[in-house]
C-alpha cells in the first residue's frame, strides 16, 4: 500500500512549562473530513530527552504513520528542553505534564475523537503514566522505560493496549518488560520481536506491522 504524504502543521502548543514544539500530520484521507468526523487522533511521546530523545526518533515516526494509515491525525511533539520546546529536563513529572497539554490540544482541535496514546522507550513510560488519567481508546507502548521512571503503581489502561519489544533489547531489558506487564489488568497483547534491538534497526517495517496488527483487530472487534 502506498500512502501519499499526509499533510503537515508544524507549531507551538503552549506547556506548563512554556512552547512546545510540534508537528501534526493529518492523512490525507482524513484532510478534507470535519475534525469530528477522523476516527481517532494520536498523540505520540519521545524517548528520553537527556539522551537524544526527539520527535524526530524513527520508532516515533513509525508509530504515528502506523495511526496515519489507518486515518488518524497524528501529533508528535518535543518535550521541555528539546528542540525548540522552552524549559528544561523535569524528572518525567514536567513530561507527564508536557503529553497532558498536548493530549487536551488535541481534543480541542478533534472534538470527539477517541484518543490514541504511543510512546517509545522513555515515552512509553510517560505514556503508560499519562494513560491512568487521560481515557484513551488505544494505548501502544514500544519498549517502555520501566526503569526510567517509576510506572510500576500506574493503573493500566482501561482500553486494548499493546506492548511491542524487542527480546534483545539492550536499553530496555525485555524480562523487565514483561514481568510489569503480567501483574497488571487488563493485561496487554504483547508482541515480542526475536532479535531486535531497543531501537529497532532493520526490524522498523515489523514494528509497522505489528501496531497495525492490532489496531485493526481492535476496531474489527468492536471496542469503543
Amino acid at each position: 500500500m502506498v500512502l501519499r504524504p499526509p499533510l503537515v502543521e508544524r507549531f507551538a502548543i503552549e506547556g506548563p512549562a512554556g512552547a512546545l514544539q510540534t508537528l501534526l500530520e493529518i492523512p490525507r484521507t482524513a484532510a478534507g473530513a470535519a475534525p469530528e468526523r477522523v476516527p481517532a487522533f494520536g498523540v505520540v511521546c519521545h524517548p528520553h530527552p537527556l539522551h537524544g530523545g526527539t520527535l524526530d526518533n524513527k520508532v516515533v515516526y513509525t508509530l504515528a504513520r502506523a495511526f496515519q494509515q489507518l486515518g488518524a491525525p497524528a501529533l508528535r511533539f518535543n518535550f521541555r528542553g528539546v528542540g525548540a520546546s522552552a524549559g528544561s529536563y523535569a524528572q518525567g513529572e514536567g513530561e507527564l505534564e508536557d503529553a497532558r497539554a498536548v493530549i487536551a490540544w488535541g481534543r480541542q482541535r478533534f472534538p470527539g475523537a477517541p484518543l490514541w496514546l504511543g510512546g517509545f522507550s522513555f515515552g512509553g513510560a510517560v505514556a503508560a503514566l499519562a494513560a491512568g488519567e487521560t481515557d484513551p481508546a488505544r494505548v501502544v507502548l514500544v519498549a517502555p522505560g520501566v526503569r526510567t521512571l517509576d510506572i510500576r503503581t500506574a493503573a493500566a489502561p482501561a482500553c486494548p493496549w499493546l506492548i511491542v519489544q524487542g527480546d534483545a533489547d539492550e536499553v530496555v531489558p525485555a524480562a523487565e518488560v514483561l514481568e510489569w506487564a503480567r501483574g497488571l489488568a487488563p493485561p496487554p497483547e504483547v508482541t515480542v520481536l526475536p532479535g531486535a534491538g531497543h531501537f529497532f534497526h532493520g526490524r522498523i517495517n515489523e514494528l509497522r506491522e505489528a501496531v497495525l496488527a492490532f489496531l485493526n483487530a481492535a476496531e474489527t472487534a468492536g471496542s469503543p
